[in-house]
Formats: C-alpha cells, sequence, structure tokens
C-alpha cells in the first residue's frame, strides 16, 4: 500500500515537517487495486473462503499474509495499520479496540511473570492499574519513576527489565521525556522502549526516530478526533506486532470494528491539518490564561515560561492542543467546570470541539490524595482539550466562568463573544 518513499530521519524537530500533510492524505490507500476509491472500503466479513488448503494454513498460522477470521483482523483494520506504520516511520501496525487494549497487549508481550518494566510515575491512571494491578499481582516487577529525568530510568533498569514505558506529554500536567535519552539508556541495556505518543501525534512527534522500538496509541483521541470511533494502535517492528497479533491478541480478541478503523483512518487524512490548528489553539489560550486572574499555574510545553520548554521545541513540532491550569482548590474548578458555555465538561480529549474536565474527581479520583499531589493533580487542576473553535471564543468562555467564581475581575473580555 505504499505510496511515498520512506521518510529518513532528516524530519526530527521539524525539517521535513511539513511532508505529513502528503503523507496522512495518502497513507493506507491501496492504489495498486483498481476497485478502491479514494475512500477506503469497509469490509465487515469475519471469516474468508480458501480454496487452497495449503494457502489456508499459511495464513491461518501467519506464514503468509492474508485473512482468515475477524479477530485477526481485516482489509480495513490493515489499512489503518499501513497508514500508522507509514505515519510513525515503524516497519509494521496492529490495530486493536481501545488504547488501553493497545497498552496492555503490547506490555503483555514483552513481560513474563519475574521480569521487570520502568514506568512513569505520572502516567494515565488506567495504564497505572495495568501496571500496579494486573501485571504487579502475575508478578511482574514495575517501578515508577520521575521521567522528566532520564537518570532516573537509567537507575530504575535491572538485568530483568524488559520494558521501558514512556507517555510524553504526561497526561494530565504534561511533563515530557527526553526522547532521544531514554532511547540510549534503552539501546545500552538492549531494552525496548515504548512511548504513548497519544497527546503528540506522528505529526507533533515521532518517537521512533529518537530511539524508541513501540509506539502506542489511543485512536479515539486524535487520530479520530470527531469523538466517535474508540481504536487503538501500537506500531513498531515487524517481531513485535507480529508478537502482539499472534500470541497476545489472538487469545484476548481485543478487535477493532471494521467501522471504526475506517472512521480513524478518514480521521486521520485530516489529522495535520488539526493538529496545526490544535497546536495555534492551545498555544493562545495557554498565553491567555497565564495571565488571568484566579488561575495560579499553566501547564503548557509551548509556553516559554514551561521548564522543559526548550526539550519540546528540541524533540516536537507543536504542543499540542491539551493545556492544564490551576485555580487554587476544587471548589473553584468544579465552579469554573459548571460554567463554561463553549467548553464541553466530558472525558476524553483531541476532538474539534474544546473538552473541560476536573482531573481530581474524573481521571484521577481512584487515586489517593496523596497519590494525586505526587503527581501533580491538585483540587484546583483542570485540564483543557483545546478544540478547533476561534481561541478569541474559548478564551472568552473561560474567562466568563473564572470571573464569576473568583472574588477579583478578570481582564476585559472579547465583545465579540458568541451565544452558544
Amino acid at each position: 500500500m505504499e505510496r511515498l518513499p520512506k521518510e529518513s530521519n532528516a524530519s526530527r524537530s521539524g525539517r521535513n515537517w511539513d511532508r505529513v500533510f502528503t503523507t496522512a492524505v495518502h497513507a493506507g490507500l491501496d492504489i495498486d487495486n483498481p476497485l478502491h476509491g479514494l475512500s477506503t472500503p469497509i469490509n465487515h466479513s469475519t471469516t474468508y473462503r480458501y480454496n487452497d488448503p495449503d494457502l489456508a494454513t499459511n495464513v491461518h498460522e501467519g506464514v503468509e499474509d492474508g485473512y482468515f477470521y475477524g479477530r485477526m483482523g481485516g482489509p480495513t483494520q490493515r489499512a489503518l495499520e499501513c497508514a500508522m506504520a507509514e505515519l510513525e516511520g515503524g516497519e509494521d501496525a496492529i490495530a486493536l479496540a481501545s488504547g488501553m487494549a493497545a497498552i496492555s497487549a503490547t506490555l503483555l508481550a514483552m513481560a513474563r511473570p519475574g521480569d521487570h518494566v520502568v514506568a512513569p510515575s505520572a502516567v494515565y491512571t488506567s495504564t497505572a492499574t495495568l501496571l500496579d494491578s494486573f501485571l504487579e499481582p502475575f508478578g511482574v516487577l514495575v517501578t515508577r519513576v520521575d521521567q522528566t529525568n532520564a537518570e532516573n530510568i537509567a537507575r530504575a533498569v535491572t538485568p530483568e527489565t524488559k520494558a521501558i514505558y514512556v507517555e510524553t506529554p504526561s497526561n494530565p500536567t504534561l511533563r515530557l521525556t527526553d526522547l532521544a535519552a531514554a532511547g540510549k539508556i534503552a539501546a545500552d541495556n538492549d531494552v525496548p522502549l515504548v512511548v504513548d505518543n497519544t497527546f503528540a501525534t506522528p505529526v507533533n512527534q515521532r518517537p521512533l526516530d529518537w530511539g524508541a522500538n513501540v509506539v502506542v496509541h489511543s485512536g479515539t483521541k486524535y487520530l479520530g478526533g470527531h469523538s466517535d470511533a474508540m481504536a487503538g494502535v501500537v506500531v513498531g517492528t515487524a517481531d513485535v506486532v507480529r508478537q502482539i497479533r499472534w500470541h497476545v491478541n489472538k487469545v484476548l480478541g481485543a478487535v477493532l470494528s471494521p467501522f471504526s478503523a475506517w472512521l480513524v483512518l478518514r480521521g486521520i487524512r485530516t489529522l495535520p491539518v488539526r493538529m496545526a490548528r490544535h497546536n495555534e489553539n492551545g498555544l493562545a489560550v495557554a498565553q491567555a490564561l497565564q495571565g488571568a486572574r484566579g488561575v495560579m499555574a499553566v501547564h503548557y510545553p509551548g509556553l516559554a515560561s514551561h521548564p522543559q520548554h526548550d526539550l519540546m521545541v528540541r524533540q516536537m513540532n507543536g504542543a499540542g492542543g491539551i493545556v492544564a491550569f490551576d485555580v487554587g482548590d476544587s471548589k473553584v474548578a468544579r465552579g469554573v467546570i459548571q460554567r463554561v458555555r463553549l467548553c464541553s465538561p466530558a472525558t476524553s480529549l483531541g476532538d474539534v470541539a474544546t473538552l473541560i474536565q476536573h482531573s481530581s474527581t474524573v481521571t484521577h479520583a481512584s487515586l489517593t490524595e496523596s497519590q494525586r499531589q505526587d503527581v501533580g493533580v491538585t483540587g484546583g487542576l483542570i485540564r483543557l482539550s483545546v478544540g478547533l473553535e476561534r481561541a478569541v471564543d474559548i478564551v472568552d468562555d473561560l474567562l466568563v466562568a473564572l470571573e464569576a467564581v473568583c472574588v477579583k475581575p478578570s481582564p476585559t473580555l472579547s465583545e465579540e463573544r458568541p451565544d452558544v
């Protein structure tokens, strides 16, 4: 299905960044099939006929390419896999039913009882549950470290380490991990580096270029982009993807539906355009909040004041559309969220519309207060997934809400605030 020559590492740090606009439009299209239009067909078949018994055996055992049963994927899922492998610069990919299916399948393919995994202290809560409540009880030792300092990763690696897991930017405080440093540590210890690239997407960051071996995504977020499809994707070496497909997911069966695969594939075609707008709006909103009364802190690596801004510039093409800001306490945060009109109080992120949530009582509600404090999720923290609306409209909506719950008056609002 490949249409374009592969990108080299010259795409790092923004060089050839605009090439992704062409890649995203054409990735995954089967141009050699005269029956395929510019929209990938949705193939709903769950089983496939083979008149040649030898070919059937070879396909069933993975010796030859082909499809035999829907649990192992089909043509529509394969189109998505090819598209993501091309966008991330990997050898192969597998599309699964959710982001957590992608993360779980990857770690289960790498770690066995007695093995060791290094993971972030600040990580998506469902990933933390997988690490702490599933892998550890099954005999996999997990060491959680602050990955903003790569030396912490190096110190945590042992002879039993079978994976270094990284989430950058992290959810929801947007901490970054130096991928070049983590990649070198992984290579020096012959350990695979797995990176959750959901927040950045392959538009803003390509971890494989920096030494990662595997990239995981929640396709539900920016890849799909419209809150109408749930999916996960793993991109990496052919060997890793084969292990996940034939030895993990064949048993666990986290099957992505053809229709969901088609929706995510359609979303990918506009991904670079959307991410450019998310980057622009995210920075504009973060800058406005930084000067707003009632806002005590803004977490956004695109801000020059962010402690890891230089790292963001070095390894990312844009800071993305997630902005976290702190209003001091839970009561104020909940008051802001109750009063917004344009922003939608909702879980998830990466939608074309702006979403807002109170992390400590939603995604991080299962953690203790001490655990939340350890990862920077205070009662006053609000996470924004900045959408594609006019930045001034998003800012005005937030400032009106802040004015309603803060004693001090907010800055002057735009006179063009829409009635939504």
